[in-house]
């Protein structure tokens, strides 16, 4: 009976993978293809329906030397917020969830209901609110406005307590009486015991500005300053869709995540394990 479980159970986790797997092949393939064969052969099941007939790298290069829309910059600009942001979210969420984790503090309970509770607000409702302050600041337009806003994370204060809370106040308490500081033990004993959480929480924001669309839509207007979704919808306008470059950019647009992922999917799934379960 176990056998035929652990026989069903891989047989779904298999199927599973092939289904999400499938449009990324698609993609991958689309990007390969000229306009013309994209849609030929995508209404029915055969070898050439993930298979280009004739294999082509034109769309990766009109997408990487296009002088309209330079793909590279966007990259760069995207790398860099993304990076900014990962590193201020981790510094910030990190000390966050530390002091509700381990703090005695006035009010700690109810301060930290009122951030949980911000998770149940949809990101749409306060674009505006947002959009307004930062027209109030004067960073519209500039890089400012993608990455102060983002640098709070409730889910990773969330995730990130939830391992703290973990940590034996004796090893704390041990530190204070060789006369550690409070932010010695926090780098030197702390952060390091967090590494895959930390982690968890890295890729999870790195993702998360990556894929962002609406918001650098909305306070960036200098295309050269703009983000890679944004750059890549621009294939798409009235003039009709080109879905050749748009999967060729897309196709680019994802290797940077994978790479991330490969090297460090053992410390997410080790972070999502450590916190995200326990209580």
């Amino acid at each position: 009976m176990n056998r035929f479980a652990s026989i069903a159970k891989y047989t779904v986790m298999t199927v599973l993978a092939v289904i999400s797997i499938i449009p990324i092949l698609w993609m991958i393939s689309g990007s390969l293809r000229p306009y013309e064969e994209l849609f030929k052969y995508s209404s029915s099941l055969n070898f050439h329906l993930f298979v280009p007939v004739r294999p082509t790298l034109a769309n990766f290069k009109e997408v990487i030397f296009n002088e309209r829309n330079p793909f590279l910059r966007y990259i760069t600009n995207t790398l860099f917020v993304a990076g900014i942001v990962t590193l201020l979210v981790l510094l910030v969420n990190s000390m966050s969830a530390f002091a509700f984790a381990k703090l005695r503090f006035r009010g700690k309970a109810m301060v930290f209901a009122l951030f949980m509770s911000a998770m149940i607000i949809p990101g749409e409702v306060t674009l505006v609110p947002n959009y307004l302050l930062m027209n109030y600041f004067g960073w519209l337009n500039s890089y400012k406005a993608l990455v102060i806003p983002s640098m709070l994370s409730v889910f990773g204060i969330f995730l990130l307590r939830q391992f703290f809370a973990e940590i034996p106040d004796e090893i704390l308490e041990a530190a204070k009486i060789d006369g550690a500081s409070m932010p010695r033990t926090f780098s030197r004993i702390v952060l390091p015991a967090a590494v895959p959480p930390m982690i968890t929480l890295a890729l999870m924001t790195f993702l998360g500005n990556w894929d962002s669309y609406l918001w650098p839509l909305i306070v960036i207007n200098d295309e050269k300053k703009q983000m890679i979704q944004v750059a890549i919808a621009a294939f798409s306008s009235v003039e009709g869709t080109d879905w050749s470059k748009i999967l060729a950019a897309s196709t680019i647009s994802t290797v940077p995540i994978l790479i991330l992922f490969l090297f460090l999917q053992r410390y997410y799934i080790q972070g999502i394990t450590m916190s995200g379960v326990k209580g």
